[in-house]
């Protein structure tokens, strides 16, 4: 199985702990429903800076910031898709983005 770096990107911050509960809930239900697959669940990040080749340093979190990341295991490209079409982030307004990680 191939190994799937999903970056989140955006989606909206719950607002009252009834919302963080049902926020929390959804998450946890969607990777135990991948079981295994899940090989790191990861965290939500904060605002990211950008060193730039000329060694300049933005702290700005860039044209789409990341909002979160987990690295899951998929049988291929379209397992690893259909995997993301479930992320809670989708509801919240957010996207993912993924990426096959090339072992070394």
């Amino acid at each position: 199985m191939a190994k799937y770096l999903f970056v989140y990107h955006g989606g909206k911050h719950p607002e009252t702990e009834e919302e963080v509960a049902e926020v929390m809930d959804a998450w946890g239900k969607w990777m135990g429903d991948m079981g295994t697959a899940v090989v790191d669940g990861g965290n939500p990040v904060g605002l990211s800076t950008t060193v730039n080749p000329d060694g300049s340093v933005v702290d700005n979190g860039g044209a789409n910031p990341a909002s979160g990341y987990g690295l899951f295991e998929a049988a291929d490209k379209d397992d690893a898709i259909a995997k993301a079409k479930g992320c809670p982030i989708l509801a919240a307004g957010g996207s993912v983005e993924l990426a096959e990680v090339i072992d070394m």
